[in-house]
């Protein structure tokens, strides 16, 4: 069996990474890391709890996100608000397949993914699911990866709104769901970030 930095009393500061040799029964008393005064624990606290509640409010944002208008293209006049799956309908239409490809991936597969495999990773920790340790660990570090992407749509919007100001011309106007796509990919990034990966091995050590 693995011995763990747990078994031997130390633990990271979450902080600035500094090592530190950490009580077990803690004496009732916080103890703090020697070098930035932040907080010691052996683990993330509240871990599965945090990530569990931001996971839950991207997925029920996720339904704005996807049902209101994100982005309206107003030219001479008329327009009419596109939602993001309208908006990818559109671009496959025009003949911008690889433009289309990119926003469904990076405005629906990619938020949708990160869920599933948030979820996945609390529930293997929560109900110890079949699913090894490597293949965990892999899964951790792929949402992490892909998470800077899930602005790639904002960015677009963003940029679109600012510079196409030709009056009765065009224009471009962002829609709510812009609002709670923002607050989806932001609550999923928390949610990644909540989850403390040293919970999957700690199962081999009870």
């Amino acid at each position: 069996m693995t011995v763990t930095a747990q078994q031997r009393g130390i633990a990271r500061c979450l902080e600035c990474g500094k090592l530190s040799r950490l009580a077990a029964s803690g004496n009732g008393h916080a103890q703090h890391c020697p070098r930035c005064s932040a907080p010691l624990s052996f683990r993330r606290i509240h871990s599965l709890q945090r990530s569990w509640a931001y996971t839950l409010a991207a997925t029920f944002l996720m339904i704005p996100a996807n049902i209101l208008p994100i982005l309206t293209v107003i030219s001479f006049g008329k327009g009419d608000p596109d939602t993001i799956m309208s908006g990818v309908v559109k671009l496959w239409q025009a003949d911008l397949q690889a433009i289309a490809a990119i926003v469904f991936i990076a405005s629906i597969a990619v938020p949708v993914i990160k869920l599933l495999i948030i979820v996945i990773l609390i529930l293997v920790v929560q109900l110890r699911l079949p699913l090894s340790k490597q293949q965990c660990t892999v899964l951790y570090r792929f949402i992490h990866f892909i998470g800077r992407w899930s602005m790639l749509d904002l960015f677009m919007i963003s940029i679109l709104v600012t510079l196409v100001h030709l009056g009765n011309i065009a224009t471009v106007e962002s829609g709510p769901a812009a609002t709670a796509f923002a607050a989806v990919v932001v609550l999923t990034l928390f949610a990644a970030n909540s989850f403390d990966p040293r919970l999957l091995w700690d199962l081999d050590n009870d």
